[in-house]
């Protein structure tokens, strides 16, 4: 057999045990979802304003999403994000929530190896990337920006 013919029954093979997954209702969960997540995020900014009625506008927005990250890593503590994330998918992985998600799960999972070999080094194992290639677009287009 040669290569051409193995890859191809490779990917049957694989194809086969893939779980299908129907499209539309996966977009209406995730939109519902992340809807959801976003109708809490604007709740708390609300009430936020609303106990604290001197707050300036940005200073509720920054508290509204460091109160959203500790909810986010709260829930992926105790297990529940992990399902809310099966059940939406891209709902609960674009706001702010799936980035401390990001970062909480791995920690917990390699919490075991100590907090410098196992929190520290592998917290950022999915974030990283992202951090980076944001930090480094940004200069770009901060660069770009100044001389336009």
């Amino acid at each position: 057999m040669n290569k051409v013919e193995r890859n191809k029954k490779y990917n049957e093979y694989v194809n086969s045990k893939k779980p299908k997954t129907r499209n539309f209702p996966t977009l209406i969960y995730a939109y519902i979802v992340g809807g959801v997540i976003c109708m809490i995020g604007q709740g708390v900014n609300d009430t936020l304003m609303y106990v604290f009625p001197t707050m300036s506008i940005e200073s509720a927005n920054t508290w509204m999403l460091i109160i959203l990250i500790f909810l986010a890593s709260f829930l992926t503590g105790i297990g529940v994000y992990d399902r809310i994330g099966v059940f939406a998918g891209g709902g609960s992985i674009v706001p702010i929530t799936g980035f401390s998600n990001s970062i909480t799960s791995p920690a917990m999972e390699f919490k075991k190896e100590g907090v410098i070999f196992g929190l520290c080094v592998k917290m950022f194992s999915v974030a990283g990337p992202v951090i980076v290639n944001g930090v480094a677009i940004s200069i770009i287009v901060g660069i770009v920006y100044l001389f336009l």
